[in-house]
């Protein structure tokens, strides 16, 4: 008997055989699971004929449903049926409005807690059961088991919520390959079908967030340039004021089972929309609440132009970041279910005056693009695509004066490393605390802090002789580290940004607004924290040299340094930034009479008992 030897352990596999490789458009009201088959990016259907599953988790006694049974039982189970977790996932109970979710939930862990009759649920938990089903459903259909997976996540998801998503991958058995952008997803399904080239739009409009991302596509580079987005708003928003609309006598009813099926009208009506105008509704809720009403497509754009409006504001701050203009755009790629909605489709190719692309299924193509993405991280691609994703918000340190200085500029390409050097602030320091934060404010109070750790084992030397390189490094998934060394000794501390908790949604579409809105203030705020740190730094350094050799000074000049530095310490109490470097200059000049004698004394104890005869030149 002889033995076929398929390949060696840790040896990469043969040419002939393919790996099983998937893409995952975990999505916040759907999910969809994509893979290569027969070359060809397909959508895998359960056995009900199902491509999109969606993202509703169940939750009896002893078991678990996913997908669409979980969904029936939204209405007559509400408490223990789990939607939109996506909303949830990297967050804690700080960051969320308990109220606009039809669950119980608790703090738990510094997460979120869900409650449920199995107890309480983590979002990455709920996350994992999804993940679980997708990954069943191709294992079937593919016949064995996967090799790795592409999940695909929003723009704007912060750290800890890609190393949740991570982590909801890893509890239902799946290798992550990567995690990419959703609207990076999309671009890589239509660059590849088209072959084409320039600037593009991915207007991605998904059930529960907003994405917009500029992209430049080159002979298979495809290159973010810039993206914005709003993680609170999507197709759900739409349901919300049109399920308010057809009820609007009776929004006080709080009955979890009557919302849910006001938004599943809701929802209907909306779709209905898509090919039918107008619809009739006639619809009987209980025994007190029979809706009767006619909508037609002119007044459902009217109801809902604030939510579109909303995303154009985002499409235009993502086109200034650019820096390119409507002109220059070549196409906009329609992404996510909700764009079908005809207001929308309209709204959007008004604003860029041209055809959208809307070839594909925009349900599909960020499972088609994520699968692949996937395929070729598998090995299974003859032709590599690099693919390059951008970091959202800009990253930096604190510095002297509550003051950030940028390390890593937003729309910067992954994955980046940047460095910079910087130095003590007093003579003797022996430790340095790297404070790493995350925003577009040049202050650190306006920003998000990511987390602080310490150099310790500084060489002590005077103030700004040492240096201390600080170095940034953010891998493809969007996960970074930051490194700091003391050069000359090579001692090295480092953090690994994983945050306990991300930004809130409300912040997340905030920071970029305020950075512009704020501009001129912080601009004069960061003056103003410098002229302040510079004249707090002389006041130091002067009462430090008066209090070693005061003796070198006559009765008037010490008099007249005394009265300066009494001066300086009043204005720093003020926001008076032009009397602080007024006065910090003042002190610079009469300072200055006691830094040349204490200069002329070294010297003189450097030439004690020297003959200047036999000294080297």
């Amino acid at each position: 008997m002889a033995l076929l030897q398929i390949s060696e352990p840790g040896k990469a596999t043969l040419p002939h055989e393919h790996r099983r490789a998937v893409g995952i458009d975990l999505g916040t009201t759907n999910s969809l699971i994509a893979s290569i088959i027969s070359s060809q990016a397909t959508v895998i259907e359960n056995s009900d004929n199902e491509k999109i599953i969606p993202s509703v988790v169940n939750y009896s006694k002893s078991s678990s449903l996913v997908g669409t049974s979980a969904k029936e039982n939204q209405i007559i189970d509400p408490k223990n049926t789990v939607s939109s977790v996506k909303r949830l996932v990297g967050k804690n109970m700080d960051d969320i409005n308990p109220s606009s979710f039809s669950l119980t939930l608790k703090n738990y862990e510094n997460t979120i807690g869900i409650e449920t009759i199995q107890g309480l649920k983590t979002p990455v938990e709920v996350s994992s059961e999804i993940l679980k089903y997708l990954k069943n459903l191709a294992e079937g259909r593919l016949g064995g088991q996967l090799m790795g997976a592409v999940i695909t996540v929003p723009a704007y998801f912060d750290d800890a919520q890609r190393q949740a998503t991570k982590d909801a991958a890893k509890l239902a058995g799946l290798n992550v390959l990567r995690l990419i952008n959703e609207p990076t997803a999309a671009a890589v399904a239509y660059g590849l079908e088209q072959k084409i080239e320039g600037n593009f739009v991915i207007y991605d409009l998904g059930g529960g967030t907003f994405d917009v991302s500029v992209l430049r596509l080159s002979k298979g580079l495809f290159e973010v340039l810039s993206t914005h987005g709003n993680a609170q708003l999507g197709g759900d928003d739409y349901d919300q004021i049109l399920a308010e609309w057809l009820v609007k006598d009776n929004l006080s009813n709080n009955d979890p089972q009557v919302k849910e099926s006001l938004l599943k009208i809701a929802r209907n009506v909306k779709e209905s929309l898509t090919n039918k105008d107008p619809v009739h509704v006639d619809e009987e809720i209980t025994s007190t609440l029979h809706i009767q009403k006619q909508i037609d497509r002119t007044q459902f754009s009217q109801l809902t132009k604030s939510l579109t409006e909303k995303t154009l504001i985002s499409v235009k701050q993502a086109l200034r970041d650019a820096e390119i203009d409507v002109e220059d755009i070549d196409g906009i790629v329609m992404v996510g279910g909700s764009t079908r909605m005809p207001s929308v489709q309209e709204s959007v190719q008004e604003f860029f005056n041209q055809p959208l692309l809307n070839n594909l299924n925009p349900d599909e193509v960020v499972a088609i693009g994520a699968a692949i993405q996937a395929n070729m991280l598998a090995g299974n691609a003859k032709d590599d695509i690099l693919l390059l994703d951008v970091i959202p918000l800009s990253l930096g340190i604190e510095t002297i004066g509550e003051i950030v200085e940028r390390i890593i500029p937003r729309n910067s390409t992954l994955p980046i490393a940047m460095a910079q050097e910087f130095t003590t602030y007093k003579d003797g320091q022996t430790a340095m605390i790297i404070h790493v934060v995350q925003g577009e404010r040049d202050l650190v109070k306006d920003c998000r802090s990511l987390g602080k750790f310490t150099l310790k084992g500084i060489p002590p030397m005077v103030a700004g002789a040492a240096k201390i390189r600080v170095t940034f490094q953010v891998d493809t998934d969007g996960l970074m580290s930051v490194t700091a060394r003391e050069l000359s000794t090579s001692v090295e501390s480092s953090i690994e940004v994983k945050p306990s908790y991300g930004l809130s949604e409300d912040q997340i579409k905030l920071m970029l607004e305020s950075s512009y809105a704020s501009a001129e203030a912080d601009k004069e705020s960061r003056a103003l924290a410098e002229v302040k740190t510079e004249a707090s730094q002389l006041v130091e350094m002067t009462n430090n040299a008066l209090n070693s050799d005061k003796a070198l000074l006559t009765p008037n000049e010490k008099k007249l340094i005394e009265e300066d530095l009494d001066l300086i310490n009043k204005s720093l109490a003020t926001n008076d930034r032009v009397l602080i470097h007024q006065l910090t200059e003042k002190l610079n000049s009469t300072s200055g009479v006691l830094a040349s004698k204490r200069m002329d004394q070294s010297i003189k104890k450097a030439l004690s008992g020297k003959n200047i005869n036999s000294m080297e030149l």
